[in-house]
C-alpha cells in the first residue's frame, strides 16, 4: 500500500510499529526493506536508537548516505554543497551542534532540506526513499523526539511541482518512513506531539501470529521437506511429523521470538531427517528458561496497576472474564475504575481483548500466568 502510493505522489502516513518484545516488529520492517533495495529503492540502513543516542545525528549519517546514492554528493551547485555541509554537521555533532543561525537553519531543518532535495532526486530515478527507525521508543528527550518527528513529517507532507502534459501539478515526494519500538512510544508520541503526529504516522500494534498461520508456515516441512545440503555434498531434505508440528504450535504460543526459539532448538535436537515430537520436547527443555525470561521481561515492565490486571483476569476462569468480574478482584467498587487499564493493555500494548469478556491476546502471559508453561514437557 505505501510504496504505490508514494511512488505516483499520492497522500499515504508514515508506518509506526509497535508492540511488546519478540512480537516480529524489526523483522518485518527489515523484510519490507529488503522488497524495496530489491526493486532499487533508496534504503536506509536499519537505524537503531540506543537509549541516550541523538536521533538526529543517526538520521543525518544516513541521509548522507542516501545523498551519495542520489548524486548529490558530485552537484556543483552551491546550493547542495552548503546544505550537505550542514548536515555533515549535524552528522558530526548532532542536535547541539552550533550552526550560524544568522545564515542556516536549525539542524532539523537542515535534515529536512536534504531529504526533501533526495525525495525530489527520486522522482527524477522513479525510486521510493525508505527510512527505517527502530527502538523509537529510546528516544526520550522530547526536544530531540519532536525535532525528529516534525523532520520526517514535514519531509512526507512536503509537496513538490512536476512537469506533466498540459502543464504542471503538485505530488507527494517518494518517501515511505518505518518507526518500529515497544507500546511505549504510542504515548510518547501521541499523548505529547498531538495530531501532527497522529496525522503523518499511522500506528498498528503487533498481534501473536494466528495458529493456522503458523501452521501454513510449516506445511512446506511436513509435504515436499525444506532442502539442506547433505554429508554428501548433495542435497537432501528434512521433513517433520504433523505431531511435532502440534507441539511446536502449542508451545510458542502465538510469539514469533518462541516459534523461532522452539524450532531453532527442535532442528538441532535429532540427527534424523525427519523431526519428531520427540525432537521439539528435548529442544523444548533447554529453551525453556530463556522463554520463561522473554515473557518475565514483557511484565517486568509494566506498572503495577496493569500487572495487578493480568493477575486478576488469570485467577477468573475465560467464561467469567467480565469487566465488573475482573473489576472485583482487583478490589475495585466499579468495572469502571479499571476501565482506563483495561484500555491501555488493549489498545496501547496488545496484551488483551477487551469485549463482553475480556481474554488474553497475548497467549503467552496468559500461559504463564495460569499453567505450567512452560515447564508443560
Amino acid at each position: 500500500m505505501v510504496r504505490p502510493r508514494r511512488l505516483a505522489g499520492l497522500p499515504e502516513r508514515g508506518r509506526t510499529i509497535l508492540g511488546e518484545a519478540g512480537v516480529g516488529k524489526s523483522a518485518l520492517v527489515r523484510r519490507i526493506a529488503e522488497l524495496a533495495d530489491a526493486d532499487g529503492d533508496w534504503v536506509t540502513p536499519q537505524l537503531r536508537m540506543p537509549t541516550g543516542s541523538d536521533p538526529l545525528k543517526k538520521l543525518a549519517a544516513a541521509l548522507l548516505g542516501l545523498a551519495d546514492r542520489a548524486g548529490l554528493a558530485s552537484s556543483r551547485e552551491h546550493r547542495i554543497g552548503e546544505m550537505l555541509a550542514r548536515v555533515r554537521g549535524v552528522s558530526g555533532a548532532g542536535i547541539g551542534v552550533e550552526l550560524d543561525r544568522g545564515s542556516g537553519p536549525e539542524p532539523y531543518v537542515a535534515l529536512t532540506e536534504l531529504l526533501v532535495e533526495i525525495g525530489q532526486r527520486a522522482i527524477q530515478h522513479d525510486v521510493c526513499v525508505l527510512i527505517h527507525l527502530d527502538e523509537i521508543q529510546n528516544v526520550t528527550d522530547d526536544d530531540a523526539l519532536s525535532q525528529l518527528l516534525i523532520c520526517l513529517g514535514d519531509a512526507l507532507a512536503f509537496e513538490a511541482d512536476v512537469s506533466v502534459p498540459g502543464g504542471r501539478v503538485s505530488r507527494l515526494l517518494p518517501i515511505a518512513v518505518y518507526l518500529t519500538g515497544l507500546p511505549d512510544f504510542a504515548d510518547m508520541a501521541g499523548a505529547k506531539k498531538g495530531a501532527t503526529f497522529a496525522r503523518r504516522f499511522a500506528t498498528t500494534t503487533l498481534a501473536p501470529i494466528d495458529d493456522d498461520d503458523l501452521r501454513l508456515a510449516l506445511h512446506d516441512f511436513v509435504s515436499t521437506g525444506w532442502p539442506v545440503a547433505d554429508s554428501r555434498g548433495e542435497v537432501g531434505r528434512v521433513r517433520m511429523e504433523p505431531a511435532a508440528v502440534d507441539l511446536v504450535i502449542a508451545l510458542c504460543r502465538g510469539e514469533p521470538f518462541l516459534f523461532q526459539l522452539v524450532g531453532d532448538r527442535a532442528w538441532y535436537a535429532g540427527e534424523e531427517d525427519v523431526i519428531s515430537a520427540a525432537d521439539v520436547r528435548s529442544g523444548w527443555l533447554q529453551a525453556r528458561p530463556e522463554a520463561a525470561a522473554h515473557v518475565e521481561r514483557i511484565l517486568g515492565r509494566l506498572p503495577d496497576r496493569e500487572m495487578q490486571m493480568l493477575e486478576a483476569m488469570a485467577t477468573l476462569p475465560p467464561e467469567q472474564r467480565t469487566a465488573t468480574a475482573i473489576a472485583r478482584a482487583m478490589d475495585f467498587a466499579s468495572a469502571s475504575q479499571a476501565g482506563p487499564t483495561a484500555r491501555r493493555l488493549d489498545t496501547v500494548r496488545g496484551i488483551i481483548d477487551r469485549g463482553k469478556l475480556h481474554s488474553f491476546r497475548h497467549r503467552a502471559i496468559e500461559a504463564y500466568l495460569t499453567s505450567d508453561w512452560p515447564d508443560v514437557v
